[in-house]
């Protein structure tokens, strides 16, 4: 009698990973595994998506380079630090044209070449201040943009290094944020307030 090869039970994160992996939404709502919570938000209200669509319009009119954008595109963030397992759904994710970054990409993709991410704070802003921040440093994602609603402001980090930008840039509702190269504008915010 030979025996059986027996592979080793699934471990919780393997577990937890197929489960949100096969977990269906409902239409709008959007799902992300954020430090092995699973985290579903509901469809945006109009002043997020208007925030989201001003710096599109932004970016596409006044980058120096042409940028392709997606407002669902999901990343697949590196493990460590804060973030062990993460599957986050940035609200605009910037790349380079020339990359081509989206075209083919998988639901899921690794984040190699994203330029920036931006976010706009909702109801629980500190996912977006916290723990998105650290998942987006330790990524290695070269600029985050947080339209923080309930500060009234906009902050530009960069110099990712480990789990933490090391630059910092915010300015209140209607003052200008410069963004600097691949995008090389100033992001005016006056729609904001």
């Amino acid at each position: 009698m030979t025996a059986m090869a027996h592979e080793p039970p699934p471990t919780q994160e393997q577990l937890l990973l197929e489960s949100f992996l096969a977990l269906e939404t409902p239409e709008g709502f959007k799902a992300e595994l954020i430090e092995g919570e699973i985290v579903v938000a509901p469809p945006p209200d109009g002043d997020h998506e208007d925030y989201i669509s001003t710096v599109v319009r932004q970016v596409v009119r006044s980058a120096t380079t042409e940028m392709d954008v997606s407002g669902n595109k999901g990343l697949i963030l590196p493990r460590g630090g804060l973030c062990p397992r993460n599957r986050a759904i940035p609200d605009a994710t910037f790349a380079p044209r020339s990359l081509r970054l989206f075209r083919g990409a998988e639901p899921w993709m690794p984040c190699d070449g994203v330029a920036m991410v931006a976010e706009v704070t909702s109801s629980k802003p500190f996912g977006d201040r916290g723990t998105k921040r650290a998942c987006y440093a330790l990524a290695g994602i070269p600029l985050y943009l947080l339209i923080d609603r309930e500060r009234s402001s906009v902050t530009l980090l960069s110099e990712p290094d480990g789990d933490d930008y090391t630059r910092a840039i915010s300015r209140a509702f209607g003052k200008p944020v410069p963004l600097p190269e691949p995008f090389g504008f100033e992001l005016e915010t006056a729609d904001f307030g």
